[in-house]
């Protein structure tokens, strides 16, 4: 359900301390060694062929599946901080 640009409004002038959290589960370290960055894929993707240090591809690699999707998230990562700069 889309929600209105009025209540969106609304909802974004509530401060933080009006914020009522406490049914909220505890954010504690063990949450965050289970938490995985899911991020929406872009809608076109084009093959490249780069040369990368071996350590950098060892590293990706060792976390897991999806190594290159999260190379591809580092770099946008960088490409839109460096956007901002501009």
């Amino acid at each position: 359900m889309p929600i209105s640009k009025k209540r969106l409004a609304e909802i974004e002038a509530i401060a933080d301390a009006d914020i009522d959290r406490s049914d909220l589960p505890e954010m504690d370290a063990a949450f965050f060694e289970t938490a995985r960055l899911v991020l929406k894929p872009s809608a076109a993707k084009q093959a490249v062929s780069l040369r990368l240090d071996e350590d950098v591809i060892a590293w990706f690699r060792a976390q897991g599946p999806g190594h290159l999707s999260r190379m591809n998230q580092v770099l946008r990562a960088y490409m839109l901080a460096r956007k901002a700069d501009d």
